[in-house]
């Protein structure tokens, strides 16, 4: 009789085991599948900084460009340069960063 109560207490003790074994295994998974998007949101979080920093110093150029107090022409000479000093330097940050 004894032995029957210790063979369902073992066999009771081995099945939460399992459970246990198969609920660490499925949160285990989770925490990797949750570190694998961080990890993507994280390099999105980051390109999006570069591009509000990109549109920002746009800004400020056009700002400058939009206060030099010289003629429409020479002021959209200047603006068109400067967008071209800008695509240039995009471009060398672009292979910079490869």
């Amino acid at each position: 009789m004894k032995r029957d109560r210790l063979n369902n207490e073992l066999q009771t003790l081995e099945r939460k085991i399992r459970l246990l074994m198969s609920q660490f295994a499925q949160e285990k998974k989770f925490n990797e599948d949750m570190k694998t998007q961080n990890a993507e949101l994280k390099s999105l979080l980051k390109s999006k900084e570069e591009q509000i920093s990109d549109f920002q110093n746009k800004i400020k150029i056009s700002t400058i460009v939009d206060s030099i107090s010289v003629g429409e022409s020479e002021a959209t000479e200047v603006k068109d340069k400067i967008d071209d000093y800008i695509k240039e330097i995009d471009k060398c940050i672009n292979q910079l960063s490869k």
